[in-house]
């Protein structure tokens, strides 16, 4: 199964590099109206600091947060029809099996959809690379929903993948998560070779979700986002 997400609300439709990449998962501080005013408080963010936010809201809201906030936001015809930008897939609360992701993600990519494919290892994600998503988020599934970056805990892990995945394919753009929550873990996941973040936790379960994500925008570089890749 995969989950749509929402680009940035005055950015273009694809995803801009280094991205932070939010996702709702099905939290109970994200659904419904609660999630809705995240996502209209997340794209004022965006809006303000010109940062790449992406939002990956639950299916069920995908429609209505897209209308709600103004921006580029299951069978991918149906994703796209609600106002998705592209689609999360294989995140390891998610497993999707090969057969699936060797036809899914060429048709999302037919139909305009990015695709992100998560990888719980460095095996799983050079093996992604060869059906050439948009991008791959290296999340070793022990450290998701930690205290612990992955950028402290297994720094090595990002990097490896890193070269391994455009060992494969070096057009896919490479992401990182798990544990990540400070402005020091996002620096360090660029330092590390990666194009930006993918998180839950750290800000949709924070006590302030909006100064949570202002602090992540602070280890970006200066600077406006760039188009991540051509097609």
């Amino acid at each position: 199964m995969s989950q749509a997400y929402l680009c940035g609300p005055a950015l273009p439709r694809a995803m801009r590099i280094p991205a932070i990449v939010l996702n709702f998962k099905t939290y109970s501080e994200a659904l419904g109206k609660k999630g809705w005013d995240l996502a209209t408080r997340f794209a004022s963010v965006a809006d303000d600091t010109g940062a790449s936010i992406v939002l990956c809201p639950p299916t069920g809201d995908l429609a209505h947060v897209a209308k709600l906030v103004h921006i580029p936001v299951s069978p991918p015809e149906a994703l796209l029809e609600a106002g998705a930008a592209g689609t999360l897939i294989n995140h390891s609360e998610r497993k999707v099996a090969w057969e699936e992701m060797a036809k899914s993600i060429p048709r999302c990519q037919e139909l305009g959809l990015e695709v992100v494919a998560c990888a719980d290892d460095i095996s799983e994600a050079e093996t992604l690379a060869k059906l050439s998503p948009e991008y791959i988020a290296i999340e070793p599934p022990e450290l998701i929903g930690g205290e612990v970056s992955v950028t402290t805990a297994k720094p090595e892990v990002i990097s490896r993948a890193v070269d391994r995945i455009h060992a494969v394919n070096p057009k896919v753009v490479v992401l990182c998560g798990a544990g990540v929550r400070t402005r020091k873990d996002v620096a360090r996941a660029l330092e590390l070779g990666t194009s930006g973040v993918l998180l839950a936790t750290g800000v949709v379960k924070a006590k302030d979700p909006e100064g949570a994500l202002r602090n992540l925008i602070k280890g970006l570089p200066s600077g406006a986002p760039r188009p991540a890749r051509s097609r």
